[in-house]
């Protein structure tokens, strides 16, 4: 039977990316776990209205997604737990710069996009900014083939339940065969 949590939950696990904004010029990053699909080619983050990367991308209209491997647990988490108010977390990683000029993005992580506001909507405590990506680099040794593969990305995930980090696990199947029992 199941059980009926105190407060609504998060879809769970959450995966974990840092977001970056220039604010006032300067780049910033923030770790972010609330972010989504919304669309082919647009992707969704949501930004605490306390939080100092969101003035930047109110400034800009931009942002970076980054999505680090498990080697840098120690530099996101940072991210996550300092303000861009009180530190320079430019300084944390490499930065680089693609078609947009004002989408800081991390040379560490394997795989960056630049994503350009498409809608901003506005929360009681957060914004929710619907991006479209402009571009996407990623690190040729992460590839299979002509594939990014999971697990040479090494991503890691969130999880609101016991406020702990995970990483990926091993594949147990293929996209669009298992239901395929039922089609019969």
């Amino acid at each position: 039977m199941k059980e009926k949590l105190r407060k609504p939950s998060h879809v769970f696990p959450l995966p974990v990316t840092i977001v970056g904004a220039l604010v006032d010029g300067k780049p910033n990053f923030i770790t972010l776990a609330w972010n989504g699909v919304v669309d082919y080619g647009v992707l969704s983050i949501s930004v605490g209205k306390t939080r100092h990367t969101l003035k930047g991308i109110q400034q800009t209209g931009v942002f970076s997604v980054n999505i680090p491997s498990t080697n840098l647990i120690a530099e996101t988490d940072y991210c996550g737990t300092v303000s861009g108010k009180d530190v320079d977390k430019s300084r944390v990683f490499k930065v680089f710069y693609g078609e947009l000029k004002d989408a800081p993005m991390i040379e560490e992580c394997p795989v960056t996009m630049e994503c350009k506001v498409l809608h901003s909507y506005e929360y009681p405590t957060h914004y929710l900014f619907a991006g479209e990506i402009v571009a996407t680099y990623a690190e040729r040794d992460i590839f299979t083939g002509d594939t990014i593969d999971p697990r040479k990305l090494c991503p890691f995930f969130f999880t609101t339940t016991d406020m702990s980090y995970y990483h990926l696990g091993e594949r147990i199947a293929r996209g669009w065969e298992p239901g395929k029992k039922y089609k019969k």
